[in-house]
This record gives C-alpha cells, structure tokens and sequence, in this order.
C-alpha cells in the first residue's frame, strides 16, 4: 500500500537537545522484543541493566525521570554509541503515528512533540497529502472516510466564512453539539481526566464551552482543528464513531480555544498540553469519545 503524509510532514526533524520538553523525560519507554534481541547481541550491561522486563520491558527512569540513556546536553547515548537502528520501536517512531484509510496508510505528527506542535500550528498545507512511498500493511478499511474529512476541510478552508461559523457547520452538517454535556458537566468529565501533571488540571479547569476566539489565534486554532481532524476522524470505521470523533475535535478545539483565551498560556504550550494530557492517554480519549457515541 502507498503511505501518504501532510504537506507539512517533510519539515520536521527532532531538535534534541534544543528541545524543552523532551521525550526522553517523564515518559516510561516501552521496549519491543526484536530490539531486545539487538541489546542482547551487543552485550552492553549498562544497557541491559537499564531496562526491567516486567510487566512490559521498559527503560527504568532514572533521576528527575530521565531516560537512563540521556545524556546531560539532552542527547542519547544509545545514537551517538551504536547508531539510530539501535533504538526501540516507539524512540524511532515519536512523535509520529498511523491511520488506515482507503488511500492507504497515512502518517502524521503527534503536537505533544513542541517541533511538530510549532510545524503543524504555522502550516496551512494540511490539506495536502504526498506519498512518500509504499509500505506493507492490512487491506484498507470497508468505510470511507476520506469523503467526510474533505467535506470539513473545504469548510475550513472557505475564506467566505467567519472561524466560530466554520466549527458551527461542521458541527450542524454532522449533527455534533459540544451541549450533549452542559458546562457543569464538562468540567466534571476534565475533572476525572487521569492527568501526568497534576498542575494540568487547574489549567483544564478553564474550560468553556462559549469562549469567543481573539483575532489573532483563529488561523491556529483551525490549523489544530485540521490536525484534530486528521488524527481522530481518520481512524473512524462507521457513521457513529465518525460522529463521536468529531465530537472529539470539537471538543479540543473548544478547550485549546478556552486555555488560551481565559489564561496566560500560549497557544503552542496549550496544544501541546492537551496533546499530552489527552491524546497520548487512551483513557482519557476514550471517556471524552465515549460522551459523543
């Protein structure tokens, strides 16, 4: 099958140890069996004594919750001794992640990485895919929803309408309405949102489901809407989980819209927040796509 990416895809490149978030920090590192076999092969006891093998084999963080491989200028020591071939699966993946549709198999990137956050929020090209080349992978699924997200993105890219009419629309046109909970209840729901920092709860806290957009986070905010879209509608398998993804979307694009405008934190930090605390969990995803089935 042919692997397609977004325009903006091309222009990532992790920037290591300029990186001020990295994901060598705070995040416990599964490592898959054939790169275990590689380690064992290389005999390297700092390596092997790294990682604990139950209940998954992972990398033991070590202090301040660093990966036990990361150096002090914020560079592996596993690349810069044996090479990038010798890193696990989800190191030589992040921040990326894959849909299966009847195009074929499509990459993006994740905005909990602060470069494709900063790449994604300043690209306009989302609506472009380019095949950068073939790969193996299952038959493509029975339902099609290449339709329905372009569908929503010529409405987001109609210059003939305002922003906060354009998420009204897709809204309507799919039956979708962030009212399914009033404002009392989803500040329950972010409330029992399991969080990796807890300071993100106070944050969260500030949602609002009317929050008015400032002029000057609009072309952002239908940038992140776009990658919303592009991540968690494009994994739909029938009309109702479409629905519910796009209820998911709306969802964050109202809480990024919310942070941003009710408090001092910056567009980029919020996205990359929300990306963190709620897409890379599955848990939370699931109780907020759960609302909308």
């Amino acid at each position: 099958m042919k692997l397609y990416a977004p325009g903006y895809y091309s222009k990532f490149k992790c920037t290591a140890e300029k990186c001020t978030h990295s994901c060598c920090v705070g995040w416990e590192i599964d490592v898959d069996s054939d790169t275990i076999e590689k380690y064992k092969a290389l005999d390297d006891k700092k390596i092997a004594d790294s990682i604990d093998i139950l209940p998954t084999p992972h990398f033991r963080l070590a202090e301040d919750e660093r990966c036990p491989h990361l150096d002090q200028k914020g560079l592996c020591n596993i690349i810069s001794r044996y090479g990038e071939e010798y890193l696990c699966d989800i190191c030589k993946e992040h921040p990326r992640f894959y849909n299966r549709t009847a195009l074929g198999v499509e990459v993006g990137l994740g905005m909990v990485c602060e470069e494709a956050c900063r790449i994604i929020l300043g690209s306009d090209d989302y609506d472009t895919l380019t095949q950068i080349c073939e790969c193996e992978a299952d038959p493509a699924p029975s339902f099609d929803i290449i339709p329905h997200r372009e569908r929503i993105f010529d409405i987001l890219k109609d210059i003939f309408l305002y922003y906060t009419y354009k998420i009204y629309k897709i809204s309507a046109v799919y039956d979708v309405q962030l009212s399914t909970l009033d404002g009392g209840e989803w500040m329950n729901v972010l409330a029992e949102l399991e969080y990796l920092i807890p300071s993100h709860k106070e944050l969260f806290s500030h949602f609002r489901s009317d929050s008015a957009p400032s002029e000057d986070i609009i072309p952002m905010l239908e940038r992140a809407f776009a990658y919303f879209v592009y991540r968690h509608v494009s994994s739909a398998e029938d009309e109702g989980e479409l629905r519910a993804r796009i209820g998911l979307c709306l969802f964050l694009e109202r809480l990024l819209r919310s942070i941003v405008t009710n408090t001092d934190t910056d567009v980029y930090d919020a996205a990359r927040i929300i990306s963190e605390e709620i897409e890379y969990s599955e848990e939370n995803t699931k109780k907020i796509v759960d609302i909308f089935r």
